[in-house]
């Protein structure tokens, strides 16, 4: 099952759930429960009743592959409104469908350039890119561990693994991915529960995690874990969210420092029901040495995504060095529509800020 199929299960009937009640061509059976591809494919949660409605079950062979067998993976809880999620805690993610688990949350600030003054204690204004003041506001995003079985399902990311290191490997420096680890907005997590002891299939899940049936959720922290997230505290940490939209695209990025250079995650979402095509990037990299370079050319991390109803978001990371130990980035990425006309939409501007302590990479993973 693609993920763009999964995605549809999830996005669109919370959406529906959402604005009107249920859709008119689900018909709900007596429990709620969540639904996965028999074969391993990427889990999809049929919400046919609005979330404060007693619970439901659903099981529904809409765009379903043929040959796939939907099996159950959980019981739908409701979506915190108000708190955090606790560590552990068994979540789909509402726009790329797979299943996680929680292992952490970060307190980021969230620059949105789409809400006019948010009340913030903090505030940002690129040079360049316009005179607008945008306030920070605190937001929490998770760290989690994607589902390996649903990595492969994932079409609307450039890849399944959120976190890199910049490290020292035979006096070499070099940079390298921890596959299938990921940050993830509070607003994006849609949470169940699970009987099953290892619901979740990565390689650490059972070196981070340890089944605990008197916890809720009955998943909770090694002291790996806790280990693993004091030593590399600076390389994971997520601290700043930008975020603007035009006509209807909304461009999200969300910067991380890794010594001596800079990695950049950048989600593209569609909130119109028009077919759109990413065609064009145009950067603006303005380091503090003076220097301001342009970057131009086709489409991103060698793809040119296709954003439409069905699959409305895609997701990439890339990496930027610059000659002094902070800068700006801003830009516009160029669209195309059905009938062939172009539009620019903005990439919020967005600093480059080495961590204040000083601190040298990772030798490597520390457990």
């Amino acid at each position: 099952m693609s993920g763009g199929a999964a995605r549809r299960y999830v996005a669109a009937a919370l959406g529906r759930a959402r604005a009107r009640g249920p859709p008119p061509l689900w018909e709900p059976p007596p429990a709620r429960q969540l639904r996965a591809l028999g074969t391993g494919g990427t889990a999809a949660l049929p919400l046919p009743l609005p979330l404060l409605l007693p619970p439901r079950r659903h099981l529904s062979s809409r765009n379903r592959p043929e040959g796939k067998v939907l099996e159950t993976v959980g019981v739908f809880e409701a979506p915190k409104q108000h708190g955090k999620y606790e560590t552990g805690q068994l979540f789909l993610h509402s726009v790329f469908g797979y299943r996680g688990i929680v292992l952490f949350p970060w307190q980021a600030r969230l620059y949105d350039r789409d809400v006019a003054s948010p009340v913030t204690e903090k505030s940002e204004n690129v040079a360049g890119h316009g005179s607008k003041e945008v306030k920070g506001k605190t937001h929490t995003y998770y760290q989690v561990l994607i589902d390996a079985r649903d990595c492969p399902h994932i079409s609307q990311r450039s890849q399944t693994e959120a976190v890199t290191f910049l490290a020292n490997h035979d006096d070499s420096r070099a940079l390298y991915a921890i596959p299938g680890l990921d940050y993830v907005s509070h607003e994006d997590i849609l949470p169940y529960s699970s009987t099953d002891q290892v619901p979740i299939q990565h390689e650490l899940f059972e070196r981070f995690l340890m089944y605990d049936q008197t916890k809720v959720p009955p998943f909770v922290a090694r002291d790996t874990l806790c280990a693993w997230q004091e030593k590399n505290h600076p390389w994971l940490e997520l601290s700043d969210v930008h975020r603007e939209t035009t006509e209807n695209i909304r461009v999200t990025v969300i910067p991380f420092y890794m010594g001596m250079r800079w990695r950049y995650c950048i989600r593209l979402e569609n909130l119109d029901s028009e077919v759109v095509q990413l065609r064009e990037r145009h950067w603006r990299i303005f380091s503090l040495s003076g220097t301001l370079e342009t970057v131009r050319g086709r489409g991103v991390v060698g793809r040119e995504p296709v954003l439409s109803k069905e699959q409305p978001a895609f997701q990439y990371s890339s990496h930027v060095s610059l000659q002094a130990s902070s800068g700006h980035m801003w830009g516009t990425f160029r669209f195309e529509r059905p009938d062939g006309s172009h539009f620019d939409v903005r990439i919020p501007p967005f600093s480059l800020e080495s961590n204040k302590d000083e601190k040298t990479p990772p030798s490597g993973l520390h457990w």
